[in-house]
């Protein structure tokens, strides 16, 4: 078993864990609810984030604006927006396009951490796959007698230690949005 590789891919999950529920949205408006989502651009000939065409910021806790750094497509990223069904009403104010977020009620905030859960709990699924490729891989190499048992019974455990530590970080970025989704 590789340590390092090991270590590697678990981060990788544990990056993508982040950046999906970093995109829930809670009472505060940020650019991460909108950045990544993709918009076709120049008549349908083109897919891209909202990120690549224009500049996201918060003017205060519940109001983003999009400045295009094309002004011509506008109109597209409004409706791209519209179209990925958020829950957002994004409108046209000049040359950027002004979203106003409501207040959560607590119906929301319930289903939002529903949602939490179950990205959490997918996250922590691929944190066992890679535990599991890893296991694998420890079996064969015994199998084969490149370790002797005492070898593969340290390694399995040291596997077992990395996987918790990493679930553990999957929890606590879990437990940072709940606390942000139940502020209010």
């Amino acid at each position: 078993m590789q340590e390092s590789s090991v270590k590697k891919k678990m981060q990788e999950v544990i990056g993508l864990v982040v950046s999906d529920v970093s995109s829930l949205r809670t009472g505060k408006a940020t650019p991460a609810l909108v950045e990544d989502l993709s918009v076709s651009v120049y008549g349908g000939q083109q897919e891209m984030k909202v990120n690549e065409l224009a500049t996201i910021s918060t003017i205060d806790a519940q109001t983003l604006t999009i400045e295009p750094w094309d002004k011509s497509i506008i109109g597209e990223i409004k409706r791209g927006i519209d179209s990925a069904n958020i829950g957002m009403n994004p409108s046209i104010d000049g040359e950027i396009i002004r979203i106003t977020l409501p207040p959560l009620t607590t119906e929301d905030r319930e289903k939002y951490i529903k949602l939490l859960s179950s990205k959490l709990e997918s996250g922590k699924v691929m944190i066992r796959q890679v535990r599991r490729d890893a296991l694998k891989e420890i079996r064969v190499q015994y199998e084969e007698k490149q370790l002797s048992e005492d070898e593969k019974f340290n390694q399995e455990k040291k596997l077992q230690d990395i996987t918790d530590e990493y679930i553990g970080k999957i929890n606590e970025a879990g437990e940072a949005k709940k606390k942000e989704l139940l502020q209010i």
